[in-house]
């Protein structure tokens, strides 16, 4: 089988790379690692059988889609939770188990037929699950691909729909339970992430590794002139 894997965080390229070695024998596999490189050239040239999209932060265009079948993997037990954000809505919600669902790409965002559902806790720092969910793709997800042939199923049950959380929404409030602060500090604690922050005059205060116990949230703390621009629309996951 020749199969592509398009992803950019440095847990995933890992993880990527210790897959293509262990199946060099039975599989080629060439891994993308920047969105410029996802275009029908290059898909066109190695003539993949599947796609997959482990944390892809970028739009498929319908061209490769519906040529390639592609395989994205989101972290929710679909239907439940379709949309951006998928991490950082389930933690705000308070739900600390979930799953991630291996889904064929179509045209409406996360409503693809599912090939797989596996467990996920959601416990720890962003980072850390994101982390532990590369090693549940890797490990135990695309070597069902590899090793025997999948059939996607339709999704069945009511839509929940998740809205992509903007950098806005990093801001520590007054209004917060410390639950509600620790966890807005964990979810946003990864590689490309803005940290949670509360703005001090000129100056602004960002939170991660946060602890938590009772009656008390410890974290590390970063200060800077604040030159940040929080208007954009939306942060990435």
């Amino acid at each position: 089988m020749k199969i592509i894997i398009a992803t950019h965080k440095s847990w995933n390229v890992e993880n990527a790379e210790k897959l293509k070695e262990n199946y060099a024998a039975e599989h080629e596999i060439l891994i993308l690692k920047d969105k410029s490189e996802l275009n029908l050239q290059t898909l066109d040239g190695f003539a993949p059988d599947f796609i997959f999209f482990p944390h892809w932060s970028y739009i498929i265009p319908a061209a490769i889609y519906e040529k390639y079948p592609c395989v994205v993997f989101h972290m929710t037990d679909l239907p439940f939770g379709r949309g951006g954000s998928p991490l950082q809505n389930l933690i705000a919600r308070g739900i600390t188990e979930t799953k991630v669902s291996a889904i064929k790409v179509v045209k409406e965002v996360d409503a693809g037929p599912v090939y797989l559902k596996e467990p996920l806790g959601l416990e720890g720092s962003a980072e850390e699950i994101y982390r532990r969910a590369s090693e549940l793709i890797f490990r135990t997800m695309l070597p069902q691909f590899l090793e025997k042939e999948q059939t996607p199923k339709t999704q069945q049950g009511e839509p929940v729909y998740f809205k992509r959380k903007t950098p806005k929404e990093s801001r520590l409030t007054e209004d917060m339970t410390l639950v509600q602060i620790y966890d807005t500090i964990r979810m946003l604690d990864a590689e490309g992430y803005p940290n949670a922050y509360i703005s001090f005059g000129r100056y602004r205060l960002s939170f991660k590794k946060a602890e938590t116990g009772q009656n008390v949230v410890k974290a590390e703390v970063e200060i800077r002139e604040d030159e940040y621009d929080i208007s954009g629309s939306g942060t990435p996951g």
